[in-house]
């Protein structure tokens, strides 16, 4: 538990500030997209992202929001593996899958290893398989599923914020020694590891947050990381809306995001893309949003910094 300004953030509180869930159905992906991406390799291809419907996390992060789309009750045997065949029926053609599960692939309470071994069946053909996992789950079933996926394996951590005193605030129960630890065990069995770093998380103004983001790339591809994904903190999950009223949380600029994307670029340590994900939240422009949004879009492709957009507002 960790205490601020009068709360104690810890499951309790974070649970108490929730809303509803959305009710999603347990046969069905409540999500899947297929959209652009730059490779390793720097090929930029379609990449199919799959949002299963599953469990909720045991983690109660501070500004997560996945559990909206979670059920209370364990799926039926066989779900998730027919929500996957499900959303390939009407994909196409694509070589790269995300399989997000709003929690840990490798949490074998979200998916049990014979419903894991339907999905390695599944997938195999691809040519990558990005998975989401918390660092308390990575050990030797993560390259056991690669080996028999056939695929190369990356999977997305939340590495979140490289400040060891905001990263316990956020209710994570990791440490940075331990984001460290299983990105080398996940290097040593040549599997890629992304890093998920947050543009403002509570407890942080405007330029510190830029400051922790850029801390917190340094610190991911020191680590190993091969790729960082910038996620500007939205509120939407209840505890966050009762922190921003008691002045401990606001959203990010888009100018900031540009900012933290450039100098992650410029780095040329490994890809870095920003998370385009309900981004007119965090424009104060109606007149230069679009333009800038194509501009991220495209740095994110060609991971190279290109034109800038001139505005009155900036």
């Amino acid at each position: 538990m960790s205490k601020i300004a009068g709360f104690d953030i810890n499951d309790e509180w974070i649970l108490s500030c929730r809303g509803r869930k959305n009710n999603p159905d347990p046969l069905r992906p409540y999500a899947w997209l297929v959209e652009k991406e730059r490779t390793p390799a720097g090929t930029i291809e379609e990449v199919l992202t799959v949002f299963l419907t599953n469990r909720e996390c045991p983690f109660h992060c501070l500004m997560c929001d996945l559990w909206k789309n979670t059920v209370d009750e364990p799926l039926p045997d066989g779900a998730l593996a027919g929500q996957l065949e499900g959303a390939l029926t009407n994909a196409g053609t694509v070589k790269h899958i995300k399989l997000y599960n709003s929690g840990s692939f490798f949490d074998k309470r979200a998916v049990p290893v014979r419903e894991r071994e339907a999905i390695a069946s599944i997938v195999k053909g691809f040519e990558t398989v990005i998975v989401e996992c918390h660092p308390f789950f990575i050990n030797d079933e993560c390259p056991d599923f690669r080996d028999k996926t056939g695929a190369d394996l990356q999977v997305a951590m939340g590495l979140e914020c490289a400040n060891p005193r905001i990263l316990s605030l956020l209710n994570k129960r990791m440490t940075l020694g331990d984001f460290a630890d299983r990105t080398e065990f996940l290097l040593d069995n040549d599997i890629f590891t992304r890093a998920f770093i947050l543009l403002r998380p509570p407890f942080l103004e405007e330029e510190e947050a830029i400051f922790w983001s850029k801390r917190s790339i340094d610190f991911a591809f020191d680590t190993g990381c091969e790729c960082c994904t910038i996620i500007p903190v939205r509120g939407g999950n209840g505890s966050m809306e009762k922190l921003q009223e008691n002045g401990l949380f606001g959203l990010p600029s888009l100018t900031s995001l540009e900012r933290v994307l450039e100098y992650g670029i410029e780095k040329q340590a490994g890809r870095v893309f920003a998370d385009t994900w309900d981004l007119e939240l965090f424009s104060k422009c109606n007149k230069c949003y679009k333009s800038r949004l194509e501009r991220i879009t495209e740095m994110n492709l060609q991971q190279r910094i290109i034109w800038d957009i001139e505005c009155d507002c900036r």
